[in-house]
């Protein structure tokens, strides 16, 4: 039994947490699994373990154990991961929150039949660990032992959890910098990747367009309507290519802040409607409904530019057959005037995983078809121009885009912004 003396008590809980406070916190098994070692040797434990609960699981799982026979059989056995609804002394400690200590686990109702059988656990002690206030696991030391922990042994092992907690959380905070840092890292190299490649394809796309409106002027001369049909075709699918390109030049020019707008008076019934003519199609018709006239200040190009995306975006996830609906509307905000624009589609809706980062690079449903980054610009446009870009999503009843821009042009911060 480990029996020490006050002062001697004392001592081992300070030369404990002493080096604790040595610990790295690069890693959080790595740190956890340390911490477990030296509080298993500072208690002479069979084996000690760090178990935070994985609320997607329900589960106890050992992050930390020490490297010990028995920690290995634990291992081995399974039984470093224990689900909650199981029961056991460490479920019942964790969502209690109570401390526990017995020197006859064998004795002890509920307890897991591979802790006393398998393992041969005979003394037990656990506290809660709580971790920026919040109770996240338990630290569990146990031996073979009958009798072998005190009071005393118990108190020790909750106040040294006050400083795993601390070494968790730091160790965690780490861990996220060090994940953020790296993704930071990629989108970099993936945005400077596109943007060269964008850059390159626009060199190319000149002469292809060049040579298409060659044939396309051969095919009419000649009166060959079926070559006149394809090059029609091939022709849009070219244009796609360069709006797709635009977009990607874009994105660079808004990382690099030289992404511009040109505010004059613009009639936004006539491009909407122009929008939806170019964009409509047998399969999935464009409908414009709204008052007769609509003029904002803004930049036509860019707005055109957003629309565009929008209803794009509207058609790809609408079944072929029904329609995507264009609204125009005005109101009073404020005593300022605000025109909004609203793209309609009767498609299956947002996914509500997806609500909350649809208008960043990249972010594209499971079935979608593009890479992401329609939506973001026309957020950036809809910011550009002091304007707001909102999303409407009831599950499985379509989505509604609104534009609202202010009547009079953008703020001039907006368009520093």
């Amino acid at each position: 039994m480990s029996v020490m003396e006050a002062p001697s008590k004392e001592g081992r809980l300070m030369a404990t947490l002493e080096r604790l406070l040595e610990l790295p916190a690069a890693d959080l098994r790595e740190s956890l699994n340390q911490a477990s070692e030296l509080l298993g040797s500072a208690l002479d434990a069979d084996k000690l373990d760090i178990f935070l609960f994985d609320p997607s699981r329900k589960t106890m799982c050992a992050a930390g154990t020490s490297n010990t026979p028995m920690g290995r059989r634990q291992q081995a056995l399974g039984l470093d991961i224990q689900p909650v609804a199981n029961g056991g002394s460490i479920a019942d400690v964790f969502t209690t929150g109570n401390p526990y200590i017995t020197g006859h686990v064998d004795r002890e109702p509920g307890e897991l039949p591979g802790v006393i059988h398998e393992l041969g656990v005979r003394s037990h002690i656990a506290t809660p660990l709580v971790v920026e206030g919040e109770r996240r696991g338990v630290v569990s030391a146990q031996s073979a032992r009958p009798d072998f922990f005190t009071e005393a042994d118990l108190r020790f092992l909750s106040a040294v959890s006050h400083w795993i907690g601390s070494l968790t959380h730091r160790a965690e905070l780490v861990e996220q910098v060090t994940t953020a840092a790296v993704a930071q890292g990629r989108r970099q190299a993936a945005e400077e990747l596109i943007t060269v490649l964008a850059h390159d394809l626009r060199n190319y796309l000149g002469p292809l367009m060049n040579r298409l409106d060659l044939l396309h002027r051969r095919a009419e001369l000649e009166g060959r309507g079926d070559d006149l049909r394809d090059l029609g075709r091939a022709g849009d699918s070219v244009a796609r290519l360069g709006q797709l390109i635009s977009d990607l030049l874009d994105v660079g020019r808004l990382e690099q802040g030289l992404f511009e707008i040109v505010p004059a008076p613009v009639d936004l019934v006539a491009l909407t409607q122009d929008t939806a003519r170019a964009l409509g199609s047998p399969g999935v018709e464009v409908r414009v409904e709204g008052p007769p006239e609509l003029v904002i200040v803004a930049d036509k190009a860019r707005i055109r530019q957003a629309l565009d995306n929008l209803v794009s975006n509207a058609i790809k996830h609408s079944p072929r057959g029904k329609w995507v609906l264009i609204k125009l509307s005005s109101d009073l905000r404020e005593g300022k005037e605000r025109a909004h624009i609203d793209v309609v589609d009767h498609g299956s809706g947002v996914p509500p995983e997806l609500l909350p980062r649809i208008f960043d690079r990249f972010v594209t449903g499971a079935k979608a078809q593009g890479i992401g980054l329609g939506l973001y610009l026309a957020s950036r446009i809809a910011a550009a121009h002091g304007a707001e870009l909102t999303v409407h999503s009831p599950p499985g009843d379509g989505a509604t885009f609104r534009l609202s821009l202010p009547v009079s042009g953008p703020p001039d911060h907006a368009r520093e912004a």
